[in-house]
């Protein structure tokens, strides 16, 4: 069977199951990688060549199935069976397998959520009075993290989980609001982190809260306590312009510098930098140009931040260029007192002024290729890569300006108690 037969009977086994409304087992079709391999043969009766079709996919999404996957390969297995089955000598069966690759870093990758981190996730829903289910059901919000029908139920006149949920929370209705976080079959609390982190992600799903601010406040919550722990919810795409997260491990150069840009912003105590941060976190890898813009605003409100504590007035008019200028005059950046014959003076003077004229940069990078300009159809953009190098200028320069920043009042305080 060649690749182009695999394929076209792939197309027809995803088309029987979209038709028979079984969605979720043909997205996991279109989107795993699939092989076609003969896994034995049976001798009995003339011979039997046995057939496995594997679907690769991310072990994440692998990990996040769960109970649901052996349901999922029995509706793929039934449809290719009466695709693929072609007399009496070949059967088929399907298998879903996680994607095995290699990583250099896994060993120091977070594997796991500590129990503190998700008791104060927790905690938080619950001070906050946040109904996990949004504006779904119980059991309408839980059938899209696990397959209800194949858990056990906690009252002996149902057969499962979903009928003993939909008895106690609605027919019922005594079982509280919070009954999830101390049922041990979904264990939230000391079960495996991908599905904690799923839940997580579930609720501030653009169907399961609509309003665009709160999950946004909510994610904000999640990740005070995720990013120590060294995962981080992001944006990997719009679902009717609102947002839809997922659980990523952060790792990457990107993420570090926004990890850093929040540690600054929070000690220049500066909410409009937050609000900038937020919005690079969620762009750098979805929408460059976006990121680029955004790295120059930030620097920009790093300037008027610490000009506006220091007290330093500038025009409302001011470019980016005139904002690092005061800056740098202000706290000193490029100290003119190094004498010449220091070891190293040259070195340090043009890495300082190198260091300011960063911002300078990123404006006309800005200008060139970032957001906020219209472009003609033949423009193309840069890639993320490229907008992570604008974020880590950017994210150098401030580090370095608040550090001294920082230095400087702490001069200034002790000059004043004496």
């Amino acid at each position: 069977m060649t690749d182009a037969e695999i394929d076209a009977k792939l197309a027809t086994v995803e088309a029987m199951l979209v038709a028979e409304g079984m969605n979720e087992a043909a997205e996991l079709l279109r989107e795993a990688e699939a092989e076609v391999v003969e896994t034995g043969y049976d001798n009995w009766d003339g011979g039997t060549r046995i057939n496995t079709v594997f679907l690769t996919i991310e072990p994440s999404e692998f990990g996040r199935l769960s109970s649901k996957r052996s349901s999922l390969e029995e509706q793929i297995t039934a449809r290719v069976k009466s695709v693929f089955e072609d007399g009496a000598n070949e059967w088929f069966g399907v298998e879903i397998r996680p994607k095995v690759r290699a990583r250099a870093d896994w060993r120091s990758s977070p594997g796991q959520l500590s129990r503190r981190a998700r008791q104060n996730i927790i905690d938080a829903l619950k001070v906050e009075k946040i109904h996990w289910m949004g504006e779904l059901d119980d059991v309408e919000f839980l059938q899209r993290l696990w397959d209800l029908e194949s858990m056990p139920s906690t009252d002996n006149r149902f057969d499962n989980a979903a009928g003993d949920i939909w008895q106690h929370r609605h027919n019922n209705d005594d079982w509280d609001d919070d009954w999830i976080y101390s049922d041990r079959r979904f264990d939230l609390l000391g079960g495996r982190a991908e599905m904690f982190l799923a839940f997580l992600a579930e609720m501030v799903h653009p169907l399961v809260r609509p309003d665009r601010n709160e999950a946004l406040e909510l994610v904000r919550v999640f990740n005070d306590q995720l990013r120590p722990e060294g995962w981080s919810l992001v944006e990997v795409e719009k679902i009717a312009g609102r947002p839809r997260f997922v659980a990523k491990p952060i790792g990457d150069f990107g993420e570090r510098s926004v990890l850093r840009a929040k540690t600054v912003a929070d000690a220049l105590n500066a909410g409009w930098m937050k609000k900038e941060i937020e919005r690079l976190e969620n762009s750098v890898d979805r929408d460059p140009a976006l990121a680029i813009g955004t790295a120059k605003e930030l620097v920009e409100s790093c300037c008027k931040t610490v000009l506006t504590n220091r007290g330093i007035s500038y025009s409302k008019n001011a470019d980016l260029p005139t904002l690092t200028k005061l800056v740098a005059n202000e706290l000193g950046l490029v100290p003119e007192g190094i004498s010449d014959e220091a070891k190293g003076a040259n070195t340090i003077k043009l890495i300082l002024r190198n260091l300011a004229a960063l911002t300078q940069y990123l404006a006309e990078l800005r200008g060139l290729y970032g957001s906020g300009h219209g472009r003609d159809g033949q423009h193309k953009g840069l890639q993320p890569r490229h907008a992570r190098l604008a974020v880590g200028a950017a994210v150098s320069f401030i580090d370095f300006v608040t550090e001294t920043y920082r230095d400087r009042v702490a001069k200034d305080d002790d000059a004043t108690t004496k």
